[in-house]
This record gives structure tokens, C-alpha cells and sequence, in this order.
């Protein structure tokens, strides 16, 4: 039998389902409490996607050059060892705010526009921007089911993240047609894939690395409903006991939820976590937002 210690705590100063992620007090979270630090999720095997825990991130607030002046951005910290280009944002953060913006076209005329998002971090702080890259046919035509592109760049425009999703029927009673989507960093480069797995009534999916080897589990509710007021979406290990963290759809007002399909979202994880599975998980929470949050058409 293997053991495991405590990963994560409970802060009764924090606002309620909020996560620490504490480097040496003890707690419990989810089914199991469990220990990530350099241990495996398999017996007598190192993890691979564990890396020693990165400095304080920086708090001090700056605008870039070249961008609007209004909502700040991240310095960025020293890149860590083997650090894909522009992934070095990651690397001192364990919570990813994603904000999706408003399209007028979108409320005047129902008609369905590329979806633009902004990552933040805990403080606020712009980390990259996400645009959609899809032609008007297809948004308009294969609605949340649809195939795109969406490239996430950092404050000097440079794309850093590419996110694939191929199309496929988005219906939860055909197993033969699941949903899935490529997380490359830098462009062009795999870093790893989100794949949804078949049950009847639960929404599950699968992280895996470059290689296809299966790494973490992400587990939702049964009914999924965008007028929801907040949806939590648990990433597990392989076998479902130790909650590594979470992706959170949060709710964004009466009007907003009714008139548009502009969602926001959280993503948790370990600030030691690799920042390639960071990436990763933040593919996930896009491919959730467009299974189950889309507006259709």
C-alpha cells in the first residue's frame, strides 16, 4: 500500500472553495489527502511533471510598451531550465483567471463572433490574450461543436501558445466522437492533449503529455447548463483519489449569462506543477467553455 501525505490545506481567512497550496502544512482536500512535491502518482515511479517550487512571484504592477494602459502586466520572471518560450509566466503562479470579452456583434445580432479572452493572474495582472482563429461559416454553422484555432500570445504579441481542436460531433451518446484538443508550446511544438472520456452521465476528460501517456483526470458535474451560477470541473490523479486542483466556471451576472455566451473562468494548480501541464490545463478549461458554454446558434 502506498502512502501519502497531506498536499493541500483549507485557509479559513480565504473566501470560501478557495485552494492553498502550501510547501509544508498539512490538510485535506477532495477524497484523499495526498503529497505531489517529487513523489509519483505511480508506485515507485518519479513524476515527471513536478519541478522544485519557483520564488514569490513578483507583485509590482507595470505597464508594457505598446499596449493599452488601464489593466497592468506581468513582469516576467527568469525563465526556469528547459522552459518552452514565453511559458516562463507560468512558472510562479498557481491560479489562472481567464476573462472571455463581450462581442457587440454578438448581442445586436446574434450572430456568432470570434471569441477573444484575457489571462490574468491572482493579482490582476495580464499574463496573455486568447483570440479564436475561425472563418464566419464555420462559428455560425458547427456552433460549439466547432474546429478552431486559438492562439494565446504574450504582451509583446508573440504567440506562445497554440490551442487545436479538430472537429467532431460534440454528443455525450456516441462514444465514437469524443472531443479533444492539442496544446502546442511553442507553436507547433505538442506539449500534450485534453481528451474527453465516455461516460453516461458525467463529464470526464484525460490529460496526457507529448507522448500520449495519460498524466491526470478532470472530472464534472452531470448536468452542464451555461445559466449555471458556477461550475467546478476537479483535475485528479490517475486514479481519482488526490485533487490536484480545479477549473471553475464562475458566474458573470443575470445579463451577462443571458444575453451573451461570455464566460469566465479559474484554473488552480500547484505552483510546482510543470509549466507544460499549466498549458495544458489551460487548453482543458477552453475545451470546456466551448463543449458546454457555447451559446447555440
Amino acid at each position: 500500500m502506498r502512502s501519502w501525505n497531506s498536499l493541500f490545506c483549507l485557509n479559513s481567512s480565504r473566501p470560501p472553495g478557495h485552494i492553498v497550496y502550501p510547501k509544508h502544512q498539512a490538510g485535506h482536500i477532495g477524497k484523499q489527502a495526498g503529497h505531489l512535491g517529487s513523489q509519483a502518482f505511480y508506485p515507485g515511479r518519479q513524476h515527471d511533471y513536478l519541478v522544485p517550487p519557483a520564488g514569490t512571484a513578483g507583485i509590482p504592477v507595470q505597464n508594457q510598451p505598446g499596449r493599452p494602459a488601464g489593466v497592468p502586466w506581468m513582469p516576467a520572471p527568469p525563465p526556469p531550465l528547459n522552459c518552452p518560450p514565453g511559458l516562463e509566466y507560468l512558472s510562479q503562479i498557481d491560479m489562472i483567471l481567464i476573462h472571455q470579452q463581450i462581442e457587440l456583434l454578438e448581442v445586436l445580432f446574434s450572430f456568432e463572433s470570434s471569441n477573444v479572452y484575457e489571462i490574468k493572474n491572482s493579482f490582476g495582472q495580464r499574463i496573455y490574450f486568447a483570440a479564436e482563429d475561425t472563418n464566419f461559416c464555420i462559428r455560425n454553422c458547427c456552433g460549439r461543436s466547432r474546429p478552431f484555432t486559438l492562439r494565446i500570445t504574450d504582451n509583446v504579441g508573440r504567440e506562445v501558445i497554440t490551442l487545436e481542436r479538430p472537429l467532431r460531433c460534440n454528443c455525450c451518446c456516441c462514444p465514437c466522437c469524443l472531443q479533444e484538443i492539442e496544446i502546442q508550446a511553442p507553436p507547433g511544438v505538442p506539449v500534450g492533449y485534453v481528451t474527453q472520456t465516455w461516460h453516461p452521465c458525467l463529464t470526464k476528460f484525460t490529460i496526457q503529455n507529448q507522448k500520449r501517456e495519460d498524466v491526470l483526470k478532470i472530472s464534472g458535474p452531470c448536468i452542464m447548463c451555461s445559466c449555471i451560477a458556477g461550475v467546478d470541473f476537479e483535475i485528479t490523479s490517475l486514479d481519482e483519489q488526490i485533487v490536484v486542483g480545479r477549473i471553475s466556471k464562475h458566474w458573470s451576472g443575470f445579463l451577462r449569462e443571458a444575453f451573451t455566451d461570455a464566460d469566465n473562468f479559474g484554473i488552480q494548480f500547484p505552483r510546482d506543477l510543470d509549466v507544460k501541464m499549466k498549458a495544458v490545463m489551460i487548453g482543458a478549461c477552453f475545451l470546456i467553455d466551448y463543449m458546454f458554454f457555447e451559446r447555440t446558434r
